[in-house]
């Protein structure tokens, strides 16, 4: 079983933009890419069938935080692992529960053992340690597993955002010790990524690449950023991250981001990308198009019977119109909040695909300069 594998397919000129191949044993992603995210094994609103055939997602994501919790270890087990339970047979990420620890939990204490902390389900206590999250992600069966490391808030005291990236690294040696003491539970390799942390302090943040690196892991992910922090700075730290991870593995940016920030952060070597804004977006009524941001609740497209948008190669963009999408949402049909969601995906799909064949033609930079003011444009 080979672990998995990156090509670095092409960079750009005159950029650190660049496209490439992951191989799993459930199948290849052209990278850049974006996963969807499927928190607790479900994509919310959207089919498998639908992210294969309208959405053409090529990887999503589970959290272990959701699925330790509901369904539950006994259950994935018994199902063959997650794969097997939701019926999406392409690859999976798993994050590692620790940002979920650290923003829903109650009552959580840190030490370095690990974290306790009572379920926002129920209350129940609990314990993540290094080695329990290795185990319940071997259970889960994802393909690409995250380590269990601490994200400090922003912003961060100095101190703190050093004890804390300290802390994530002794818990990396923990999770690395485990990962290869324990066999996957299904068959197939499962693969570990690291988490960069270090706060907004760029000595930190570089030690942190450094010893992330060290590792040699088969990829690498940057976590702490789109936490609250100006944009130009999560931009700023993101380019300090790529200049110091390795070249031949991906880079996986954890967590953003709006459609501009994916392109900038291409631009900026970022080859993984994840956010529930496609989604979450799409259920409040903002719609993601190639011609701008729309929010579908407006008046103004009361009598617009064009379709959402005609650019984009899937059914639900080229098939209902705009006024029909108005009157889903006005009359709180549930309808619309799947026909929104899978239109966003389609659309952030759809983005990553066009920034890899302009990397490819040598004329990415370019082309978002161009795209990226049309993008941001509300209609």
């Amino acid at each position: 079983m080979p672990a998995l594998q990156f090509e670095l397919t092409h960079t750009q000129q005159h950029s650190k933009a660049r496209a490439g191949k992951i191989t799993t044993d459930h199948g290849e992603i052209e990278t850049p890419i974006f996963m969807p995210v499927g928190t607790v094994g479900s994509v919310k609103a959207v089919t498998q069938q639908q992210l294969y055939n309208d959405v053409h997602a090529q990887i999503i994501l589970g959290n272990t935080y959701h699925l330790y919790l509901r369904p539950g270890l006994e259950v994935l087990e018994a199902a063959g692992g997650l794969h097997k339970f939701n019926g999406w047979h392409r690859p999976i990420l798993t994050d590692s529960g620790g940002y979920q620890v650290f923003s829903l939990a109650a009552n959580r204490k840190i030490n370095e053992e690990g974290v306790m902390f009572q379920s926002h389900i129920d209350g129940g206590k609990h314990l993540f340690t290094p080695e329990k999250v290795m185990d319940i992600e071997r259970t889960i069966g994802a393909d690409i597993m995250m380590a269990f490391d601490e994200c400090p808030p922003y912003p961060s005291e100095y101190k703190y955002a050093k004890d804390s990236m300290e802390l994530t690294h002794r818990w990396l040696d923990r999770c690395f010790t485990h990962f290869n003491a324990t066999p996957s539970k299904y068959g197939y390799t499962q693969n570990l990524f690291p988490i960069v942390q270090g706060g907004t302090y760029k000595d930190l943040r570089t030690a942190s690449c450094q010893y992330i690196a060290s590792k040699d892991a088969t990829g690498n992910a940057i976590g702490g950023l789109s936490v609250g922090e100006p944009m130009e700075m999560m931009y700023e730290f993101t380019a300090l991250c790529c200049e110091e991870l390795p070249e031949n593995k991906p880079r996986y940016l954890m967590g953003v981001g709006t459609p501009w920030n994916i392109l900038e952060c291409i631009d900026l070597g970022i080859d993984m990308f994840d956010c529930v804004m496609p989604t979450r977006n799409g259920r409040n009524g903002m719609l993601f198009t190639t011609r701008g941001v729309i929010n579908i609740k407006n008046l103004k497209w009361a009598k617009d019977f064009s379709v959402i948008d005609n650019q984009l190669p899937n059914e639900v963009s080229q098939y209902y119109s705009k006024a029909y999408m108005r009157h889903l949402f006005v009359a709180n049909e549930i309808l619309g909040l799947q026909l929104a969601s899978i239109h966003n995906l389609a659309f952030y799909l759809w983005l990553v695909k066009e920034a890899r064949k302009h990397i490819l033609q040598d004329c990415f930079t370019s082309w978002k300069n161009d795209v990226v003011p049309v993008l941001q444009q509300r209609l």
